[in-house]
């Protein structure tokens, strides 16, 4: 479930209109560090990991509209760095890979 959503998210950065080439590079390259911090959280906290995995998804969505909601991004974005808190103890690098996608996404289209 979790590989499906994060290729979605990868999927939907590379059909995006309102992203120019060198914010995709950067948000797939994001995503790629994302995967694998995803998948050392799910092997001991499966539901924090789909959690921050569907805010990733949503805010990525809502970022990457081609008529985009500003008021409905803040809200995925801050949602999506919502899901990380508590863990920048025992997964900081989760944190600051979610937290650069969270500022990335917040300043699409702007």
């Amino acid at each position: 479930m979790i590989e499906n959503t994060l290729g979605e998210i990868e999927n939907r950065i590379h059909q995006a209109i309102a992203v120019n080439p060198e914010q995709k590079r950067e948000l797939l390259d994001l995503l790629a560090t994302l995967k694998a911090e995803i998948n050392t959280l799910a092997q001991t906290n499966g539901e924090h990991a789909h959690s921050i995995t569907g805010f990733a998804r949503v805010s990525t969505y809502e970022a990457t509209r081609a008529e985009q909601n500003q008021q409905l991004r803040e809200l995925s974005v801050r949602g999506l760095r919502s899901s990380v808190d508590g863990f920048e103890q025992s997964h900081p690098k989760l944190v600051q890979i979610v937290n650069s996608i969270s500022n990335l996404l917040a300043n699409l289209g702007i």
